[in-house]
């Protein structure tokens, strides 16, 4: 069984893997630390979580657009998230999923928060757009 979700498909690419939740808009630049793939900069339960090798789904970034090299660096040292979906994607995580080549879809519904959970399986088509959350029956 599955649940799928739509969106759009901004940049394209395939991805399948454990997806990591995050309730909290994103700074790359002080969120997440380049050498180590952990969120670094939000307090809580998201300190210490590697993005590395997982679906990152997040309500949108914010910050500054330093933040679309540093999505880059992520790639570049094997540490970035296999694909992202937000609700709503800015020019910076844009930017920085075609530098990198990370699937980044948005505008999902129905919402990704509220349907998918940390350690769902997940299958991200970005060429058309769709979500699918793998279900264990």
């Amino acid at each position: 069984m599955s649940i799928f979700l739509r969106g759009r498909g901004l940049v394209e690419g395939l991805a399948l893997g454990e997806a990591i939740v995050v309730d909290k808009p994103i700074s790359f630049l002080g969120d997440v630390d380049p050498r180590t793939g952990e969120i670094v900069g939000l307090n809580g339960r998201f300190r210490g979580t590697k993005v590395t090798g997982k679906i990152l789904v997040f309500p949108h970034s914010k910050g500054s657009t330093v933040g679309s090299y540093i999505i880059y660096e992520l790639s570049r040292r094997k540490l970035a998230p296999l694909a992202m979906v937000v609700r709503k994607a800015e020019p910076i995580i844009i930017v920085g999923c075609v530098l990198a080549g990370i699937p980044l879809i948005d505008n999902v519904t129905p919402d990704p928060l509220a349907n998918i959970r940390s350690g769902d399986n997940v299958r991200v088509d970005a060429y058309r757009g769709i979500v699918e959350v793998l279900v264990d029956e």
